[in-house]
């Protein structure tokens, strides 16, 4: 599969250019312009390249550390399965990163506690 790149630049140079950020904060999901990626870097799907991201960790009013989620279950060391709006999905640990919030689209709603905590515990499990 080849990868749209240039409409991909287009959509990149768009979203520079916003001088307002949504708020946010950690335990949310956000519809997230993740873009199109190199290799096997998780990619944003759809016309805005998007997916969602609950937002792990919030540094500042700019920027945070994101997950991608995945609608497809993993049983593999790196994905973490959390209940969001009544679907099972896969959190892709291997594809977490720095976000910022100019790439945040549409807020999807927010993650329980106790399923933030089961990421945090997954995330220290396989980073330390």
């Amino acid at each position: 599969m080849e990868k749209d790149f240039d409409t991909w630049n287009t959509q990149k140079k768009k979203a520079q250019a916003i001088h307002a950020r949504p708020m946010f904060k950690e335990r949310e999901v956000w519809w997230c312009s993740l873009g199109v990626n190199v290799g096997d870097e998780q990619d944003g799907k759809g016309a805005s390249f998007t997916r969602p991201v609950f937002v792990l960790k919030k540094f500042n009013r700019n920027i945070c550390i994101g997950i991608p989620l995945s609608t497809q279950l993993k049983d593999k060391p790196y994905y973490c399965h959390v209940r969001f709006k009544d679907i099972e999905q896969s959190l892709i640990l291997s594809q977490i990163r720095l976000i910022d919030a100019k790439r945040f689209k549409d807020k999807m709603g927010e993650l329980p506690s106790h399923e933030a905590e089961k990421i945090k515990e997954k995330l220290r499990e396989l980073i330390f």
